[in-house]
């Protein structure tokens, strides 16, 4: 049975401890400052269970005859690959690609861990056999599933077992037949108010000393001891859905996770304390791959909607037909389409991976590096196409209810091409894609998403052929020499 908004939201009502403005936030499904974005997840599970999107969101489990969303799928080919892909693309539509972490994402991690489950196997038996039980058993109970990968800032220049306290960053503080007990914190847990469960572990190098702290489990939100410290709500302060229509309903919350001596039984841990399994975890099996794969398939589609607000800018403010206009609005469409064509190439350069396809590594790598430097300047060609005008809107909806202002209103806000009220709406959205807190954080999300600058381009540099651009070079030097070309000059010369 397919899992639907209503499920889900159930599904969050389970006691977990979020603590945001000082106090215990009880039923996030109801909070004002989560339960619009609970929603918004449940839109997500009512479109996978449409009947219309069966086929699209969903796939047969081999040899049981269930189903499952796509998220959960193991591609044996580029056509399932593709297959999948437009599961991801259709259902990064329902928020216009403003969910980075929806359930797309973790579950496209535990699934490319899955698929190299050999490198766990030569680690641990049992370990790797826990794995495996458990991305079926997030599998065919549909879990949402967040992650936290970071160790807290704190002192970057130290290691975790160099810090003030010995347990700021989450570590083992005892072991026994049961399973581990973790003490410290994790970050950074998006969307973490709204799922069901968060994978625990580190993408840091881990070095000498820091075995502790090089672990890979799951375990459910509301484990006993498990605190979320949320950030600072944006939805809480959006006043109106017209006012704020992206802060509203589509803020996936951030969140600090504190593990006061939290037991993880045996059976949900991957990884116990090897910095150097650690580190293999998502480069020795295709989970790095897959997952940030999905993270450029959500871009793809949040960049198709922010092109139509940087045409909709331009319409109108009546300058569409501008040639520099024209010029700009015809860069964005080439920078959206380039992360499309990467999205393509992935899968048309992608390789089998023992009975697995899995999309190419450098074009992924490529895709990353671009798109990171891409969106801020996205955002800022925005911000030049839309003006003054992006700034100077009616304070509220409140304003349209009384009669003097919604006459100054319509006196004041007037475009070629929509109504006063249709303007301020417009520019309502506008401002909150790119202008607003919410959207400051969607800038520095995307920034950052997959990894500080310098990792993405050193992830380019080690997956790029070189041998293959060194032989053309040597080729070329090859194809003369010192002697035979001074021999020519010196016989022209006479």
């Amino acid at each position: 049975m397919i899992k639907t908004g209503a499920q889900h939201t159930a599904s969050l009502q389970d006691g977990r401890d979020v603590l945001i403005d000082g106090k215990h936030a009880g039923d996030v499904t109801v909070h004002p400052a989560f339960r619009n974005a609970c929603a918004t997840v449940g839109e997500m599970y009512d479109f996978q269970a449409r009947p219309e999107n069966r086929d699209l969101m969903t796939y047969e489990v081999s040899g049981t005859g269930d189903r499952a969303n796509r998220i959960w799928q193991l591609p044996t080919s580029r056509d399932e690959l593709v297959e999948r892909r437009r599961a991801l693309e259709a259902w990064a539509g329902v928020h216009c690609g403003f969910l980075g972490r929806s359930p797309d994402h973790v579950a496209s991690c535990i699934a490319g861990m899955y698929m190299g489950r050999e490198v766990f196997e030569e680690y641990d038996k049992a370990r790797a056999g826990a794995l495996a039980d458990y991305y079926r058993y997030a599998r065919d109970n549909e879990l949402y599933l967040t992650y936290v990968i970071i160790n807290p800032q704190a002192d970057r220049s130290k290691g975790a077992h160099e810090q003030q306290s010995k347990f700021l960053s989450a570590g083992v503080v005892d072991e026994d037949a049961e399973g581990l007990t973790i003490r410290g914190a994790k970050m950074l847990a998006t969307a973490g108010i709204m799922a069901n469960e968060v994978f625990v572990t580190c993408i840091q190098p881990l070095g000498k000393g820091e075995e502790p702290y090089a672990l890979s489990f799951a375990i459910p939100m509301n484990a006993k001891g498990l605190k979320m410290l949320s950030r600072k709500s944006y939805e809480a302060d959006a006043r109106s859905v017209y006012d704020s229509p992206l802060a509203s309903r589509f803020d996936e919350n951030d969140a600090v996770l504190y593990f006061d001596d939290v037991k993880v039984p045996w059976e949900r841990v991957f990884i116990n304390q090897s910095t150097e399994m650690c580190n293999k975890q998502f480069h020795a099996t295709p989970a790095h791959v897959y997952q940030n794969y999905q993270a450029q398939v959500r871009l793809m589609v949040k960049l198709r909607f922010m092109t139509g607000i940087a045409r909709r800018i331009a319409e109108v403010n009546g300058v569409v037909d501008f040639p520099q206009v024209r010029e700009t609005l015809g860069t964005l469409a080439a920078q959206c389409g380039m992360v499309e064509a990467c999205v393509n190439a992935m899968e048309a350069k992608g390789h089998q991976r023992g009975p697995y396809f899995v999309p190419d590594r450098h074009m992924l790598y490529t895709a990353s590096v671009l798109s990171q430097q891409l969106y801020p300047n996205f955002i800022t060609t925005l911000r030049d196409l839309a003006g003054g005008g992006l700034i100077m809107l009616p304070s509220s909806i409140a304003d349209f209810g009384n009669a003097e202002l919604a006459d100054l209103i319509g006196k004041t806000q007037q475009s070629p091409a929509a109504s006063s009220e249709g303007r301020v709406k417009f520019f309502k959205l506008a401002w909150d894609a790119i202008g607003s807190e919410f959207a400051s954080r969607h800038t520095q999300y995307e920034m950052f998403y997959s990894g500080a600058t310098f990792v993405t381009k050193n992830h380019s540099f080690r997956t790029f052929d070189w041998g293959q651009s060194a032989e053309m070079v040597d080729r070329m030097l090859d194809s003369y020499s010192l002697d035979e070309e001074l021999a020519r000059f010196n016989a022209a010369a006479e």
